[in-house]
């Protein structure tokens, strides 16, 4: 049973997740147009400022309606964005969602995304009442391969099978994790 649909501020010992909002788009502009950031994900190039603006208008449309959830991340006392994670692609009865996730490369090797995941992940099932979570990480993506691997995602070969023949699956890897306490 889903609990709180609803967004909610997270809090890790070194993090605040918090709702994004218009005076990110800058930030979010240099992370989204960031060639390290951008090495492994499949999303059209971002290259106008208004793109971000539109992109931030279309999560709080989703936010605002359920559809999804999505994240600002930052540091304790200093609301500059770092990185972003999210909950998209909730299934229809709202008990299944993919997760997503990226962060500043200035910021990455310090834990601070093992932090941020390892909240979403138990707000998700906790408070959400998800009983699944995919990923679907670049194959050639070491780090959040070993980043999934770590919060006990697996590779799902049910869904792989079920991917097989989607030419967006072919650089993909299809992970899951399922909630076996809300079943």
């Amino acid at each position: 049973m889903n609990k709180a649909f609803g967004f909610c501020e997270l809090f890790t010992e070194r993090l605040a997740l918090r709702k994004l909002k218009a005076g990110d788009a800058y930030v979010l502009f240099a992370l989204r147009t960031n060639n390290e950031v951008n090495l492994y994900l499949d999303r059209p190039e971002t290259t106008d400022i208004s793109q971000v603006f539109d992109f931030i208008n279309k999560i709080h449309i989703s936010v605002d309606s359920g559809e999804s959830f999505y994240w600002a991340i930052t540091l304790p006392g200093d609301d500059k964005l770092i990185g972003t994670i999210c909950f998209w692609n909730l299934s229809d009865d709202k008990t299944e969602a993919e997760i997503g996730y990226e962060l500043n490369p200035n910021f990455q090797g310090k834990g601070l995304m093992q932090e941020a995941i390892s909240k979403v992940i138990a707000f998700g099932f906790n408070d959400l009442g998800f009983k699944t979570i995919t990923a679907f990480p670049h194959k050639k993506n070491e780090r959040s391969l070993k980043l999934l691997e770590r919060n006990n995602f697996k590779i799902d070969t049910e869904l792989t099978d079920k991917n097989k023949n989607n030419e967006e699956f072919d650089n993909l890897l299809c992970y899951s994790f399922f909630n076996n306490s809300n079943k």
